[in-house]
């Protein structure tokens, strides 16, 4: 390892050298500078490298004559400079790129990478990213290194031995800090969401961007999570803080934080240095998804720019315009998909920041590129809720992507859908749903003391989940609930059934749900009489899931909804041999009325009563929110 001099520079970078630079949050900016001070002796060097924090002094047009940068990841000043035809964009995945290296495709002449000083065993540490440098450092034809005394020393295959060095320079400097997300309402919700998909024992990765982060920030009320990510950043290091994630119950490297690079802020610098819980591996080790797979419960909670209403996930282009990169995108999304109860997540907004464009389109602009197949999808998460994709049909992907489209959107993608042919004739638009749980979203999580169910309004998209409910039931649920013996459920039945006015009538299903496949347990409706005062309700509950109380907890629910709409009065008209459901409605103050003609009981309830009584109806049949 040899001091590096100003004047050595023309004799290591020769013409026509590929140069590796360092990326994240290691750029070895004093080595850059050097450099570029000796530029007029260079010809044609190209410099290759991956997202990197701070600036990017060498695609100044003044170096356009003697260097030309080549990304696998585009930061918004390299956008315009691949625009301006002063840069290259090279679209791959971080597991492939050290494999680049490696297997000559892209050979190095020199590698900058950023290292800490050596230890007493002439050890360095190339600290907060591993990823692909420690690929470039090895098969690079020289290696010079920044050794940076700020630099923190991380645990995993992130050494380097100093004779693996060429040349160096000294040169203390402070880590460049990433800027954290700026959250909003939207955000939140998505967060929201999609910690409803996400158990206790889960392993995180997580992608850059607003949304994903805003996962995480959800999470912090949750256990025993553990972390395989190829970065690991500021809202990761708070999972740690808190006692959310303490990695006890990963399958595969249990204890243990495993990512390939560190991005955030000083804190989480200080946080990584010398811990004793993380380590740091390259990209092609870390971003294997057959390792990745090895983790049970594996959740990848990734961005998109866009996504069609087949489910193909645009990531690093619009039309024909370039951003950022594909990343760790598909090597997790993949890798959770085989993992067992894995849950692969695209969390985006639905809309636009800027232009207010929806991003969820019925085809996809002219140019654009699919980074994830419509194959590879699982769940999709806007602030209007889920779209569990996997294994279905493209009708059923259709039909829920537009329910979580933003609403001013749906009633044009559902006319591209029809155009297409994607959705049979009798679709029309989307109910609006009524919010029927904390936070401003409309589904949440319920322990009975039969286990967890989901609680939500009805979609159009449960057609055949009503079907199927339908189905299931026997001979007496069926002639008790519709009066006579109903032998079939079409599928527009089933629609019409499902596809309710929801600014008008109410449907709400408890669902039980594993993987995002979801089948009905009960559902509970009012229809609101002409006089806007009062509303019929009715209940179905499935064999399996009786006498455990959700007809009655249904029935607050809807008075909930009922109450703030301003409705003051439920009946219902019940079979005398339905005394199960009389007998839910007398428990709830209902009076029978004496008049009622024919052979049905009719019961009058006040809405008012009914939500007064809720919290003593659950605590009585230990019946529970979780809220979180």
């Amino acid at each position: 390892m040899k001091p590096l001099h100003e004047h050595d520079w023309p004799g290591l970078i020769r013409p026509g050298s590929r140069v590796f630079l360092g990326g994240g949050a290691s750029v070895p900016f004093a080595l850059v500078h050097s450099m570029l001070a000796q530029a007029s002796h260079f010809k044609d060097i190209e410099l290759v490298h991956i997202h990197g924090l701070g600036d990017t002094p060498w695609i100044d047009p003044c170096y356009e004559t003697v260097l030309r940068t080549n990304s696998f990841f585009l930061t918004p000043s390299l956008r315009d400079a691949v625009e301006r035809g002063q840069a290259d964009y090279t679209p791959c995945a971080m597991s492939d790129v050290p494999l680049l290296f490696r297997d000559g495709e892209m050979p190095l002449d020199v590698a900058l990478i950023q290292v800490s000083p050596p230890d007493a065993s002439g050890m360095c540490s190339l600290g907060v990213s591993v990823d692909v440098v420690q690929a470039a450092a090895r098969h690079a034809r020289i290696v010079i290194a920044q050794i940076n005394p700020r630099m923190p020393r991380t645990g995993g295959d992130s050494q380097i031995a100093e004779r693996e060095i060429d040349y160096f320079i000294e040169h203390a400097a402070e880590l460049p800090e990433a800027a954290r997300a700026v959250l909003d309402e939207r955000h939140l919700k998505i967060g929201r969401y999609a910690a409803q998909l996400i158990e206790d024992g889960s392993t995180l990765q997580v992608g850059l961007g607003n949304s994903p982060e805003a996962v995480l920030l959800a999470l912090k009320d949750h256990r025993q999570l553990g972390i395989h990510s190829g970065v690991f950043n500021d809202a990761l290091m708070e999972l740690v803080r808190c006692g959310a994630a303490d990695h006890s119950m990963k399958s595969y490297r249990p204890g243990k934080i495993i990512a390939s690079h560190v991005m955030g802020s000083r804190k989480l610098y200080d946080f990584v240095d010398g811990h004793p819980d993380l380590e740091l591996h390259p990209s092609d080790w870390v971003n294997d998804p057959h390792r990745i797979a090895r983790n049970h419960r594996m959740v990848a909670i990734n961005g998109a720019r866009e996504i069609d209403l087949t489910g193909q996930v645009v990531r690093d282009s619009s039309g024909h315009r370039f951003y950022g990169g594909i990343g760790a995108l598909v090597d997790f999304i993949r890798g959770a998909g085989k993992s067992r109860n894995g849950r692969p997540i695209i969390a985006l907004t639905s809309t636009g920041d800027v232009d207010k464009r929806s991003r969820i389109v019925a085809g996809l602009e002219s140019g654009s590129g699919v980074c994830t197949g419509r194959g590879d999808v699982h769940h999709v998460v806007t602030e209007y809720g889920v779209a569990s994709l996997h294994g279905r049909s493209i009708r059923e992907r259709v039909a829920r992507l537009v329910e979580i489209a933003h609403p001013d959107y749906r009633e044009a993608l559902l006319a591209g859908a029809l155009s297409r042919g994607w959705l049979p004739k009798f679709f029309t638009m989307p109910a609006i749903v009524p919010a029927v749980s904390e936070g401003g979203i409309e589904s949440s999580w319920v322990q009975f003391r039969v286990g967890r169910f989901l609680l939500r309004p009805l979609h159009p998209s449960d057609m055949r989940t009503l079907q199927e409910f339908f189905y299931s039931h026997d001979e007496e649920t069926i002639r008790l609930r519709y009066g006579y013996q109903r032998e079939r459920m079409t599928g527009e039945s089933a629609y019409k059934l499902a596809a309710v006015d929801q600014s008008r009538d109410v449907a709400l299903g408890i669902f039980t749900e594993k993987l995002g496949r979801q089948e009905l347990r009960a559902i509970g409706r009012y229809y609101l009489d002409d006089d806007g005062q009062r509303a019929e309700v009715a209940f179905v509950v499935h064999e399996a899931t009786r006498r455990v109380g959700m007809a009655g907890f249904l029935l607050g629910e809807l008075a909930l909804v009922a109450g703030h709409r301003g409705v003051a009065e439920f009946w219902a008209s019940v079979l005398p041999n339905n005394r199960s459901m009389g007998l839910v409605f007398a428990s709830a103050g209902g009076t029978e009325d004496p008049t009622a003609i024919g052979e049905e009981r009719c019961f009058h309830m006040a809405v008012a009563r009914i939500v007064q009584d809720r919290k003593r109806f659950c605590e009585r049949k230990n019946i529970r929110k979780i809220e979180r």
